[in-house]
């Protein structure tokens, strides 16, 4: 007994330098020696929504293109209908035009054949910053440019003909954008644009989640003036942005607090901001369909597990110290399992419908929904397809 007492503490020991040391880096701060953990203030647990999809009715999607397209995070369709386009991970923005998907547009200047495609999306990552990553894109209905947000490369557009984008915005106030996210357009030509951090690269974006970090800022973009301007800042993972159907404001997404804010353009509340919905999951994308309701993308449900390390920073950071890779402390945030969860809401903001792949069969970590002539075309920042329910 007292052999078996010394060989448990002795591994108790061993356990504790291990993880105090973290020989072989694998913790989600290794590499970040300035990285902070910030309080994220969540609602109480009581008011976030539990209504669930009871049929998983998501599981009825059906998966198109696997392998064709390798993170195809954001997907729209020009004004003849024509389409999808979509950016994919290795920095170009593809068009299908009924047949086969042919190059569209690249944002990188310097593409080489380390850009070429590749079989696994983790090999990607570390060329991103050469290669570029569209994200967010949105068409200007008034002339057919492509607007695209690339995390690297800024704000930028290409002609309706394609080719080299063209940069429009790389920094705002003298800071420069880190990881531009999405945009949308209003009909006088203004683009609202978010960058997630000023901290952070797309490429770090595990360790801005579990961060929380809050140097995100929101941004609009005059193209008639070419002026840029900070419209919020200090946010907590801003992400998609998506413009009411009559133009009075627009929706962007708060990832880390899991919720949906409204930006007033018009009407004595111009300029002001209030909450729109408070989600059941943390958010990507947020997209309007012809009704004037917004289809929002979460990677992810909210969980017990995640909202108490949420509201207690120095927890958070005692777990994220653990020599856990970055992907598998995600995973525990995500109940142990990738799903689907895509959420319609009504104009003044209440639950329309809820969609759920909640065991991940066949849809997961979808990152946009964009609704079109019936279907629902979703799109995912990690996996290589695209579902349509």
């Amino acid at each position: 007994m007292a052999s078996l007492r010394f060989s448990v503490g002795v591994f108790l020991l061993l356990l504790g330098l291990y993880c105090g040391i973290d020989p072989f880096k694998h913790s989600a701060m290794s590499g970040f020696p300035d990285f902070e953990a910030h309080k994220v203030e969540f609602p109480p647990w009581s008011e976030i929504p539990a209504v669930r999809d009871a049929e998983n009715r998501l599981q009825r999607s059906e998966i198109r293109f696997f392998e064709e397209v390798q993170g195809p995070e954001s997907i729209v369709f020009d004004s003849l209908g024509r389409g999808p386009y979509t950016g994919v991970a290795d920095g170009r923005v593809l068009f299908w035009n009924g047949h086969s998907w042919s190059h569209f547009a690249h944002t990188s200047s310097n593409r080489s054949e380390l850009c070429d495609p590749k079989p696994l999306m983790s090999s990607y990552v570390k060329y991103e910053h050469i290669c570029g990553r569209p994200l967010g894109l949105r068409f200007d209905k008034r002339n057919g440019e492509l607007y695209i947000a690339d995390s690297y490369f800024g704000l930028m557009k290409v002609g309706p003909e394609g080719g080299l984008a063209t940069s429009l915005v790389t920094e705002a106030e003298g800071v420069p954008l880190r990881f531009t996210n999405d945009l949308d357009i209003d009909d006088e030509g203004n683009v609202y644009f978010t960058d997630s951090s000023t901290k952070y690269h797309r490429r770090d974006f595990m360790q801005l989640v579990l961060s929380a970090d809050n140097s995100g800022r929101l941004l609009k973009y005059n193209t008639k003036t070419r002026t840029t301007t900070v419209l919020l800042r200090n946010l907590q993972f801003p992400n998609g942005v998506s413009l009411s159907k009559d133009g009075s404001f627009f929706i962007f997404c708060e990832g880390s607090l899991g919720r949906l804010r409204r930006y007033w353009l018009k009407g004595e509340k111009s300029g002001t901001t209030d909450i729109f919905a408070i989600l059941p999951g943390y958010p990507d994308n947020v997209r309007t369909n012809e009704k004037g309701e917004f289809w929002v993308a979460l990677h992810t449900r909210r969980n017990f597990f995640t909202h108490i390390c949420g509201l207690y920073p120095q927890l958070r950071k005692l777990l994220l110290r653990l020599p856990i890779p970055p992907k598998y402390q995600n995973l525990l945030g995500a109940g142990g399992a990738l799903h689907a969860l895509v959420v319609k809401y009504s104009p003044d903001g209440e639950i329309a419908e809820v969609l759920e792949d909640r065991l991940g069969k066949v849809v997961r970590v979808v990152s946009e929904a964009e609704e079109k002539d019936g279907k629902l075309w979703m799109g995912s920042v990690v996996m290589p397809f695209i579902a349509v329910y």
